[in-house]
């Protein structure tokens, strides 16, 4: 009863989450902070920050870890789970809080990490891609590093081996009994593209999203770019696309926003 509360409050008095409430995992305090994303708890819990992706290079990653460190260092921890309560290598997947922050909001507020959603670990990613998209407007923290630009599709191959945002027009799609291929490049399976299961079509399908009527529209998509043979990068869940919407109007430069 008491957790049951607790993810009240947090619904409650969290803006970024009105339209989330993430089940409840009990809470921990914090013993150490590793990087970025993980935090041991002095339980020997091993922590992980679901749903957020830390950048690699030297300087971008110790700013996210000094950022997580400043939030939750020596503090009790409310966990909660957006869908599988466990990763691959046995650490807790949470959604973190510290009273009412979020701590993977935060995060992505100040713009030192990026929305990187897993399909077991779904809820909640509609709210950090807003608040991401925030950070991206007014350059904050890594926004600003040229070496963590979106792509455009067609130097994606320079991003091969790498997480990384991807922009483009899809040129064609191709639907096969072995799943649906939708290509950026002038020839079909030459650029950049994007693979994808039957099943994984149908999940998309059943959030509104339609992999086989994208033919001609702008994306933003995430995901690992595999470059083994050409830029790929494989869908598993409808998160990782992102209709964009066209305008006519002059793009304008934007100065650092309002810090909220």
């Amino acid at each position: 009863m008491r957790f049951a509360w607790l993810a009240l409050l947090v619904f409650l008095a969290t803006p970024a989450l009105a339209d989330t409430v993430f089940a409840p995992g009990g809470e921990g305090h914090v013993r150490e902070v590793s990087d970025g994303a993980t935090i041991t708890l002095t339980d020997d819990r091993v922590i992980h920050l679901v749903g957020i992706d830390v950048p690699t290079r030297a300087v971008a990653a110790r700013k996210a870890k000094d950022a997580l460190n400043a939030l939750v260092a020596d503090q009790t921890l409310t966990l909660t789970f957006a869908g599988t309560p466990q990763d691959r290598y046995s650490r807790v997947a949470a959604q973190v809080f510290v009273g009412t922050t979020w701590v993977q909001g935060e995060l992505l507020r100040q713009g030192v990490v990026r929305v990187r959603s897993v399909p077991d670990n779904r809820a909640g990613i509609e709210d950090m891609l807003k608040l991401e998209r925030l950070a991206r407007r007014y350059r904050r923290g890594l926004w600003a590093d040229p070496a963590y630009a979106i792509v455009d599709a067609a130097a994606a191959e320079r991003a091969a081996g790498t997480f990384a945002l991807v922009t483009g027009t899809v040129t064609t799609v191709e639907t096969r009994s072995s799943g649906t291929y939708i290509d950026f490049g002038a020839t079909p399976r030459a650029g950049f593209a994007l693979s994808m299961t039957p099943a994984v079509v149908k999940l998309c399908k059943a959030a509104g999203l339609d992999p086989t009527s994208l033919a001609g529209k702008p994306l933003l998509i995430r995901g690992f770019i595999d470059g083994h043979l050409h830029p790929t990068m494989t869908i598993t869940h409808p998160e990782q696309i992102e209709i964009l919407k066209t305008s006519k109007k002059k793009a304008r430069s934007l100065r650092p926003g309002p810090d909220q």
